[in-house]
């Protein structure tokens, strides 16, 4: 699964900027409700997060392993007046040293990492005791829905930077810490359930 994606890099703001509008930016803004403190954004592709992030004066680092996705994220940064501390590496590997965050913002990414669980571990080691992972995720639907996600997985896959329409993330989240709450959001097809919530 490559980590350069050019030309989904160059669309993603404008393909996403009614559904940034209508439910994606409130349900960041539940998911980061309270965040402080040294905080990394997990796969920022654009910078998406950020405008959230700065409102609640995190410190903010950011790790993207897409170098098209990384340009545009430093520009909305630089935008925005942030400082923020940018690391080109997937989630899988990130290049932090234990305990160095006290949250790790997931905002639709866990859908793309070739490894979620590897990735997730990560997620654990660099957060500080007492540290939460604040996530909005897109899991499988149920029914008629989920069997059309894994139809359309392959190419949905191909053309949204390995996106997996159809990943049990919940059930990976609970595996991982003590506590994973959330409440579900339905969204439009292909997407349909939506996971917002905290683990820690």
């Amino acid at each position: 699964m490559p980590t350069s994606h050019p030309v989904l890099a160059a669309l993603y703001d404008g393909a996403l900027r009614v559904a940034e509008r209508e439910f994606i930016q409130p349900m960041r803004r539940r998911a980061l409700a309270g965040v402080r403190g040294d905080v990394l954004d997990l796969g920022a592709g654009t910078g998406a997060n950020f405008p959230v992030l700065a409102e609640a004066g995190a410190r903010v680092t950011a790790v993207e392993p897409d170098p098209h996705m990384l340009r545009r994220a430093r520009r909305r940064a630089a935008g925005l007046g942030m400082d923020v501390r940018f690391a080109a590496a997937p989630a899988e590997e990130l290049p932090f040293p234990d305990a160095s965050f006290d949250a790790v913002a997931a905002m639709l990414v866990l859908c793309t990492v070739r490894d979620p669980a590897r990735a997730l571990a990560e997620v654990a080691r660099v957060l500080r005791p007492g540290g939460e992972v604040r996530f909005i995720e897109h899991v499988r639907a149920e029914g008629h829905a989920a069997a059309w996600q894994d139809r359309l997985r392959p190419l949905w896959s191909a053309c949204a930077g390995g996106c997996q329409l159809n990943r049990d993330t919940g059930s990976l989240l609970r595996a991982r810490f003590a506590r994973a709450d959330w409440e579900v959001v339905r969204v439009p097809f292909p997407l349909c359930r939506v996971l917002v919530g905290s683990a820690g």
